[in-house]
């Protein structure tokens, strides 16, 4: 029997797995993100309306949206993979480095609070990805592949 905190890890880490799997499914499935524009609408939504960090906007400008189509279906498949990577509980750590990564990228793209807002904006701005971002450091940090996952069925099988 696992102890409580390997299975609310399983928990967490299968729940953010559904969410990520959700988010990838519907871009890769429905052609509107990858192929019809969605991609660039937020991309530019973010540049009009000050949602990207200073630093982050010559990025978005001059090479997100000039590989735009690339990126976007590295967006759908990436979100998709991180997901089923978290559900079958199997290249945790290398699919929350991921996650991480995308969660800080798109923390610095679209939650900028302006440069006059106070501190505590900064975070409250950022909630939609931070809190992912500390999901996927906690997995990064944890062993929360240790329970409910395929290499863990397949361990207690081979016992």
């Amino acid at each position: 029997m696992h102890d409580p905190n390997s299975r609310a890890l399983a928990v967490l880490r299968i729940g953010v797995g559904i969410f990520f799997l959700i988010f990838g499914q519907y871009k890769i499935f429905g052609a509107q993100f990858t192929l019809h524009g969605g991609f660039q609408f937020w991309i530019n939504k973010f540049l009009t309306e000050g949602g990207a960090y200073p630093f982050m906007a010559p990025v978005l400008r001059d090479f997100v949206l000039p590989h735009a189509t690339p990126i976007a279906f590295l967006v759908a498949y990436g979100e998709f993979a991180i997901g089923l990577a978290l559900i079958l509980g199997v290249f945790v750590r290398p699919a929350s480095a991921f996650g991480l990564l995308f969660m800080l990228t798109l923390l610095f793209s679209s939650d900028y609070p302006g440069s006059s807002a106070p501190l505590w904006q900064y975070f409250g701005a950022s909630l939609s990805h931070s809190v992912f971002a500390l999901c996927f450091l906690a997995f990064l940090i944890g062993r929360s592949g240790a329970v409910w996952s395929l290499p863990s069925r397949r361990a207690q099988n081979q016992s």
